[in-house]
């Protein structure tokens, strides 16, 4: 099987709501550049990465995929995945000027359309290409936790995300200007959802080392779940010092773009929980090898959904690392068979590939020039 072609698309779909915000970002649309590789055998793979919709920067993406890899991959065999993640990883004009960011970016958007060729040339699902075996992965539902949400309605999502969808576990946005609000806002939840349901924080990299300090042990009676991105992303010194000050395990790692950073977090026994993205990490390819170092530490991965579950679904099912996965539908209308949470878990994908195929319609509807 050889590459014949590759071809470029970007989608801005918009969130569930008029627009959310969390500590650090606010936007109205969840953006997916991606590319659709196509073969001498007729098997077509999917793959996109996830962003914040910033048309400029999206393009870099898809002119990064279209300029830099696509010329090295055009009549390469697709089923050999690790050796062309290698060669784009160390491919020497891009490990100058790019490693990290925007290339990891255009990486990760073709290595999940190669493990979607190499799933859909076995003729299986993603997850049981992997060595997976078909089970339940409990979903928690961070849709309904925005820190732009009033008081009531932040309320009245998380207790219908429990009552009414099922969902076992919620999380919230931390980071307001003051502590009180968000100690406010927290009590407010543990007392709607209850005891039994997973209650889990996110401040997106807001805080100072003080400010985490004293959230962390201001809430230390809600049982909170974990603790995610609190700190600065690179600051692995600091999150070491808190995971040592408080009781709440951390998470992190949707801002780590490379397998390296989790290393450094893990030996610094600076996270609990990590949270790879293929998205952002660049593909299938570099999350195993994050979740095969997370695995040997004892740590469970709980991804974080760049790539709005469809990928992940399959990632989660497929390692044995993963026992829960976060629930954002942004994205659900774009492909023929969207991830989907009932009753608090995931159905298990039935379609050949990693989940992204999409629909015919997709680009019609959500695409963007």
């Amino acid at each position: 099987m050889k590459i014949t072609a590759i071809k470029t698309f970007i989608l801005h779909v918009p969130v569930t709501r008029e627009g959310i915000s969390d500590s650090t970002h606010s936007l109205t649309h969840w953006g997916a550049p991606g590319v659709i590789v196509e073969t001498d055998a007729g098997i077509t793979g999917y793959g996109y990465s996830g962003t914040h919709a910033h048309l400029p920067s999206d393009r870099l993406i898809t002119e990064c995929i279209d300029t830099c890899y696509a010329p090295i991959l055009i009549g390469r065999d697709p089923l050999e995945v690790t050796a062309l993640f290698k060669e784009m990883d160390r491919f020497p004009p891009m490990q100058w000027v790019g490693r990290g960011g925007i290339a990891q970016l255009a990486i990760g958007a073709i290595d999940v359309a190669l493990w979607d060729i190499k799933a859909k040339a076995a003729n299986q699902p993603l997850w049981q290409h992997m060595g997976g075996t078909a089970r339940k992965i409990r979903a928690y539902n961070t849709d309904g936790g925005w820190l732009n949400f009033s008081l009531e309605t932040l309320v009245s999502d998380c207790r219908a995300s429990v009552e009414e969808k099922g969902f076992t576990g919620v999380k919230i946005k931390v980071g307001s200007p003051n502590l009180r609000t968000d100690i406010t806002r927290l009590e407010a939840v543990r007392k709607a959802i209850g005891p039994d349901i997973t209650l889990a924080i996110d401040a997106n990299g807001k805080m100072d080392l003080p400010s985490a300090i004293r959230l962390g042990n201001l809430a230390a009676d809600l049982d909170i779940f974990w603790f995610e991105e609190p700190l600065w992303y690179d600051d692995v010194a600091s999150h070491a010092r808190l995971a040592e000050a408080i009781s709440i395990p951390i998470a992190l790692g949707e801002q780590l773009y490379l397998p390296h950073n989790f290393a450094t977090f893990f030996d610094a026994h600076a996270l609990h929980y990590a949270q790879p993205d293929v998205a952002r990490l660049g593909g299938v390819t570099p999350w195993i090898q994050v979740a095969e170092m997370a695995w040997s530490r004892g740590l469970p991965v709980v991804s974080h959904v760049g790539d709005m579950m469809q990928t992940h679904i399959h990632t989660a099912i497929g390692h044995p690392s993963c026992t829960m996965l976060e629930y954002i539908p942004w994205l659900r209308e774009c492909f023929t068979e969207p991830a989907t949470a009932e009753d608090g878990y995931f159905l298990v994908p039935q379609e050949p590939g990693a989940g992204t195929t999409l629909r015919p319609d997709a680009i019609a509807r959500f695409g963007v020039a």
